[in-house]
């Protein structure tokens, strides 16, 4: 049986910054609250035109789980890994807290866990995953930006968004191969 690649697809367009994604997230994980304990996040886009006709952008994020991670080259425990399904995951136990894989990430998509003594990101809620069910980010989202599945079923409607929509990935020039693609 061939592998999944899971991937999300964001239309951005329909991001309104309400946060039910980072809210579900922490809770879901466990993430401790604070500024710089996150897993996802929602970059604010500057304010456009001139009252009372103004517009802004809202771009989630999140880890890329790229096919390509510089978080997995520079770990020296092995800590951080590529499953079969290209999650990128980190186990905890192996992480000795150096967070080489902090400063490698491009998408300063890792943080520093104090509770666990170990760096956390996102997993694609492999543990729902595997379960039948969505990441609590994409099921919790009102407006429905986030849209995951496998891109190696041909049928799925990850595979289907990519297919029809121009879309982009954050950084390609850093070789990463991310697995997030935003709808353009």
């Amino acid at each position: 049986m061939k592998n999944k690649r899971f991937a999300i697809v964001l239309d951005t367009r329909k991001c309104i910054d309400c946060k039910a994604c980072t809210v579900a997230c922490k809770a879901e994980n466990n993430v401790p609250l604070g500024r710089d304990n996150y897993r996802n996040w929602v970059d604010q886009g500057e304010v456009r035109g001139t009252y009372p006709h103004l517009g802004q952008t809202f771009t989630p994020g999140q880890c890329m789980h790229c096919s390509n991670a510089p978080c997995d080259h520079v770990c020296p425990t092995g800590a951080t890994g590529v499953n079969a399904d290209g999650i990128v995951t980190v186990e905890e136990k192996k992480c000795i807290g150096c967070k080489y894989c902090m400063t490698a990430c491009p998408y300063n998509a890792r943080y520093y866990n104090e509770e666990i003594e170990a760096v956390d990101k996102c997993t694609f809620c492999a543990h729902r995953v595997y379960q039948g069910r969505l990441p609590a980010c994409v099921e919790t989202c009102p407006t429905k930006v986030r849209v995951f599945g496998d891109l190696n079923d041909p049928c799925s409607e990850v595979s289907l968004l990519v297919a029809k929509y121009p879309h982009r990935v954050v950084k390609p020039e850093m070789g990463t191969k991310p697995y997030l693609y935003y709808i353009i």
